[in-house]
């Protein structure tokens, strides 16, 4: 689905602190103007990949109520932006291809109380000290591993599979699989379990065993908690985002592309 018959004349820019996504950011006002978030037709980030999802998260309920972003790199991998381009945005914008992303639900257990989270990309546990983690890992509350030793591990979204998912040699999945990566992260105990994929239905719940010996810290995106007990996790039914791609350039391309990489 592309989005001509929708019109773009009203766009919010927004950029990070980066000198130059703010020199774009001066450039691209002096062409298009600039609209606030609430009355527009599209945002616009300007940066890198974690500005996107900063972007996603400060701007979720309108995002989640249909606002589309169509993101420009000015940072270093860009893997959720496009290419930047100050010339004929508005003729990008119509002819973009959609992407519809469903974020994971965390929430967390840990000292002072119960947290929530959005994680666009992936939900990692992470030890915290020199000592191993142990997890046990349950799938809809049945235990599918009693013991997990290991660096951490993590659940990972399509859309999210191509980075810390990837480079703990999870698989990369195509974007409209209906699957989650469930990926170890330098497994120690069993040494060759190398995860598993997930139906995007399923609630993963991760309890720490010895919590106090063996720390453990979740980290939604760019979320942290520290001193988790447990940890559940299960893809939103309730809120999506709409993400604008330039045509040869769309989401899923990439994840493709990424599979082939040399």
């Amino acid at each position: 689905m592309k989005t001509k018959n929708k019109t773009f004349k009203k766009l919010a820019f927004v950029s990070s602190d980066k000198s130059s996504a703010k020199k774009a950011l001066v450039s691209l006002v002096e062409l298009y103007g600039n609209c606030d978030a609430a009355h527009a037709d599209v945002i616009i980030p300007l940066g890198g990949d974690g500005f996107m999802l900063e972007t996603l998260r400060r701007h979720m309920t309108l995002i989640s109520r249909g606002l589309p972003v169509y993101g420009m790199n000015q940072g270093t991998v860009g893997f959720l932006l496009n290419s930047y381009n100050s010339d004929d945005l508005i003729e990008r914008l119509s002819n973009a291809i959609p992407a519809n992303i469903k974020p994971l639900e965390v929430t967390a257990i840990a000292k002072g109380g119960e947290f929530k989270a959005l994680a666009i990309n992936e939900m990692s546990l992470l030890r915290e000290t020199r000592q191993t983690a142990h997890i046990r890992i349950l799938i809809d509350g049945e235990i599918r591993m009693k013991r997990l030793i290991a660096d951490g591990v993590l659940i990972s979204t399509p859309a999210g599979s191509t980075a810390y998912n990837l480079s703990a040699h999870g698989p990369v999945i195509p974007l409209n699989s209906d699957v989650l990566a469930l990926t170890p992260i330098s497994a120690f105990r069993p040494r060759r379990w190398r995860g598993a994929l997930l139906n995007n239905n399923a609630k993963i719940t991760f309890q720490i065993l010895d919590p106090k010996k063996r720390p453990v810290s979740a980290v939604a995106d760019s979320s942290e908690f520290r001193d988790v007990t447990e940890v559940s996790v299960q893809q939103s039914r309730d809120i999506s985002f709409t993400l604008l791609f330039d045509k040869g350039h769309e989401l899923d391309e990439k994840i493709i592309r990424e599979q082939f990489a040399t």
